[in-house]
């Protein structure tokens, strides 16, 4: 029977390439709350930024990651900072960052816009899973024109 540190350690390297997805395109992961925090309190104070809540679920590999990495890499309003959290590895740094997202109960795959270090809008699990990458880059892209002008 395997023991609990190396379970934990091969669910790790079973998700890094999912953590990478993300940071190869220029996210910053934050895995501590305190680096969340630093995050929301120093680097997003002002301009655009987007938070992804990241997951090992097939909408965020099939859908969420590719749409965000595609929505920002070809839209004309992306997002000036990036970071991403990873639901279910990273719990505590996850838990800080839905602090502040206030308003909407914890969901991921997901991704929160911020503009000025103010949530303005909020992409929930909901409007990710069961459409297609697409639609969620188009709808991704209308929300950065319509907030981050």
């Amino acid at each position: 029977m395997m023991s609990f540190d190396a379970y934990m350690n091969q669910m790790k390297q079973m998700v890094q390439p999912m953590r990478d997805e993300l940071v190869n395109a220029n996210f910053k992961e934050l895995t501590t709350p305190e680096e969340v925090d630093h995050w929301f309190n120093e680097e997003i104070k002002s301009g655009t930024a987007l938070l992804v809540i990241n997951s090992v679920c097939g909408c965020a590999a099939g859908i969420a990651r590719p749409a965000i990495i595609h929505s920002i890499q070809t839209g004309d309003q992306a997002p000036q900072h990036l970071a991403t959290v990873f639901a279910g590895q990273d719990k505590e740094a996850t838990a800080q960052a839905r602090t502040y997202i206030e308003g909407y109960p914890p969901s991921s795959p997901s991704a929160a816009l911020f503009k000025d270090g103010k949530l303005v809008y909020f992409v929930p699990r909901e409007a990710i899973e069961g459409y297609d990458a697409e639609t969620v880059v188009a709808h991704l892209k209308k929300a950065y024109e319509k907030y981050f002008q």
